[in-house]
Order: C-alpha cells, then sequence, then structure tokens
C-alpha cells in the first residue's frame, strides 16, 4: 500500500526514534547531575535569557508546561537554590525565574559531559553541512508548530 511508504510518516517515525533514543541517553547522563531533563531544559533556557530570566508565564510557552507545572518545576528548583523568584517591576501579577550562582554552577559541571553525549550521537555522525541543514529545518518546523517558543526573550 502507497500509503504505508509516505515519506511523511517516515519523517515523522524516524525523528521521534532518533529524539526517544536521544532523550534516553541524555536523561542518565543529567540524573548523575541530579536533573531531570526538563530541569536541565529550564535552567538551560535561564541561562541564554537576558539577564538569565524569564517571565513564569514566557517559560511556560517556552517549555509548553503549563503555568501549574512551571510553578511546581520553579518550586523545586528553588528549593535547591538553583532558581529564585524575583518580582516583576512592571506587572506586580508576574515574577521571573531566575538563574541562581549555583543553578550556573550546575550547567557548568553538567554540560560537559551533555555535549560529550550530542558529539557522540548527535553531531558526531553529521556533517558540518548536514548539522546546519538539521539546524535550519529544526527551526522551520519548530517556529510552525510553537510560535511562542522564543517567548519573553526578547521582551526583557
Amino acid at each position: 500500500m502507497e500509503l504505508l511508504e509516505d515519506s511523511r510518516l517516515t519523517a515523522m517515525g524516524l525523528l521521534t526514534e532518533a529524539y526517544t533514543s536521544l532523550n534516553t541517553l541524555c536523561a542518565e547522563q543529567l540524573a548523575a547531575h541530579g536533573l531531570a531533563p526538563v530541569e536541565f531544559e529550564v535552567l538551560l533556557r535561564l541561562a541564554r535569557s537576558p539577564a538569565r530570566r524569564l517571565r513564569m508565564t514566557d517559560l511556560s510557552r517556552q517549555t509548553s508546561m503549563s503555568t501549574s507545572g512551571v510553578t511546581r518545576m520553579i518550586d523545586r528548583l528553588e528549593r535547591e537554590a538553583l532558581v529564585c523568584r524575583v518580582p516583576c517591576d512592571i506587572d506586580r501579577r508576574s515574577s521571573y525565574a531566575a538563574l541562581t550562582s549555583k543553578g550556573l554552577a550546575r550547567l557548568q559541571e553538567t554540560i560537559p559531559g551533555h555535549l560529550e553525549l550530542l558529539d557522540e550521537w548527535l553531531v558526531g555522525p553529521l556533517t558540518q553541512r548536514q548539522l546546519q541543514g538539521l539546524l535550519v529545518g529544526l527551526r522551520v518546523v519548530r517556529d510552525a508548530v510553537r510560535p511562542e517558543a522564543t517567548a519573553g526573550v526578547h521582551d526583557q
């Protein structure tokens, strides 16, 4: 049946297989540093944001977590002193999640091993041209399905 051979199904299947396998490898490495993948993502997003902070609502939109999910996540990270809440000057109903020096230190100890995994399993098998094509393609798809993925990055 021709439908079963559709390249769109193949693309989605390959993306799912690659993501699932990479995520499993990364989760094991992150756990060795006391982080779940979503916690690492939150810390990394904060570290890469202006002033190393994001409004909680923007963090919710960037991560596709509910606002209550982000609140619980920030509560956990705050208990470990990896992030702190900072009041928003222009909207008292809102607050920022900000990366602490301890959170930055945790990232700095975690990232080298994470990059080794990515070098071995994601970047290493690709040529520079393939990697650049992958990055362009993934951004196009990400921006189409999650236009809010960079919410708040340029608003501060």
